[in-house]
């Protein structure tokens, strides 16, 4: 009889956090019909003038994608005007081999931008991260304006860092650098707090009762046990910094951006093919060399 006495609060916080769950699920669908209704009501959902055909024509364009011409290009193609007369003669195989050039370049150049902002932003994200950490007891004020730091830093995104950069230190890589590292740091702060939170403390405290101070805490319990943890989180960063500083180049910060501009603008939807198609080669690879790395880790 007690046995079943025990179960009933057990039964009844199960099935709370049912109904609350079910609740939040309604909520959510209600959310998601009223942005529905919303932009249906005002007319903003529309699919534009023949969106069939213009959809067959950009994925017969996008399977097209321009470093085949590095092979099969037209060595003497020929513009005429409408009446005819040739205005010039060219050769898309030395054209295409020229702008896979400034491909690699571009992509140099992003890598560049995400590595060096990946690990300006980790290193302005740790002692934010140190005073956002509960369980580290920092005090209260600093804590609090360390996390409206943080969380100032990850709700800009990297293009309007970007945009102000451009206008502060002009036109190049040190803008983009600048705009990761700014916008990324928030993302840090908050995985680096939220390992060294998951700390047994117990290790902790035995440091501090020795008489260590906070610097001698830190290198000997806080840092060995989470540096794991750290690194992996860089390596995600990272890994997402490349995909997001490739249209940095789209306001001035350099990198691939710049081409993709370039691509859309002009509707060259076989050079965007090629650019899009490096950019996934670039993400692949490095996700595969730091999967190793976390499993090495592990």
């Amino acid at each position: 009889m007690s046995r079943v006495a025990g179960m009933a609060p057990t039964i009844g916080r199960t099935d709370g956090g049912r109904l609350g769950f079910l609740a939040l699920g309604l909520g959510y669908l209600l959310l998601i019909a009223v942005c529905l209704w919303s932009f249906a009501a005002s007319g903003d959902l529309g699919g534009g003038r023949n969106p069939l055909a213009n959809l067959q024509k950009t994925f017969a364009e996008f399977a097209s994608p321009s470093f085949l011409d590095l092979w099969f290009g037209n060595p003497r193609l020929e513009y005429r005007s409408d009446d005819g007369s040739l205005l010039r003669v060219e050769d898309r195989r030395s054209v295409e081999a020229a702008f896979l050039g400034e491909l690699a370049q571009a992509s140099w150049t992003t890598f560049r931008i995400a590595t060096l902002g990946s690990l300006l932003g980790a290193l302005l994200g740790l002692p934010l991260a140190l005073l956002t950490a509960r369980n580290l007891g920092a005090p209260r004020a600093a804590a609090w304006l360390a996390k409206a730091t943080l969380d100032c830093m990850r709700s800009i995104h990297t293009l309007v860092f970007g945009l102000v950069l451009v206008g502060i230190v002009g036109l190049g890589p040190t803008a983009g650098i600048l705009a990761i590292a700014l916008h990324s740091s928030g993302t840090y702060g908050k995985l680096f707090a939220e390992s060294i939170e998951s700390l047994d403390m117990a290790a902790i405290d035995a440091v501090r009762g020795v008489g260590a101070g906070p610097l001698q805490v830190f290198f000997n319990a806080v840092w060995p046990p989470v540096l794991p943890q750290f690194v992996s989180s860089h390596l995600y960063v990272w890994e997402f910094n490349i995909r997001d500083s490739t249209i940095l180049g789209i306001v001035g910060a350099g990198g691939l951006g710049l081409l993709i501009s370039e691509a859309s603008a002009l509707f060259q939807w076989g050079r965007l093919s090629t650019i899009l198609l490096v950019v996934v080669l670039l993400v692949a690879s490095f996700d595969a060399l730091s999967r190793r790395i976390r499993q090495a880790l592990q």
